[in-house]
């Protein structure tokens, strides 16, 4: 191999090692983008259920009122954090894949290159 071909060799390597850090970047802040709204999602939930605490500390007529009110809140508050933690898990569980399959393409590209690299040599 001449010393332009190790050359262009070695930029053309380089430029592809960029290229597949700069989508593993654009990946991490498209998943960082997913989970952020999600964990948005839970805050929003946690402070409907304070409001709703608050109104009926409020509005309540008496103690037993005030207490079955609460229990029936944190139900439905319950309720609602399960639906979410099953929509996080759906996320999390495409998260993996595109990692995956991230990792998989780009693996293939280097093992390509090296074997076009010892096949020059």
């Amino acid at each position: 191999m001449s010393t332009n071909e190790t050359f262009k060799t070695f930029n053309d390597m380089t430029t592809k090692g960029m290229d597949r850090m700069t989508s593993l970047g654009e990946l991490n802040v498209s998943i960082f983008e997913k989970l952020a709204s999600r964990q948005m999602d839970a805050l929003s939930l946690y402070m409907d259920h304070s409001m709703r605490l608050m109104t009926l500390a409020t509005e309540s007529k008496g103690y037993n009122e005030f207490f079955k009110g609460q229990v029936e809140a944190t139900k439905a508050l319950t309720e609602r954090m399960m639906d979410e933690n099953k929509a996080t898990m759906q996320v999390l569980g495409e998260t993996r894949e595109e990692y995956r399959a991230w990792l998989e393409k780009n693996m293939a590209e280097i093992s390509a290159d090296v074997r076009k690299g010892v096949a020059a040599s």
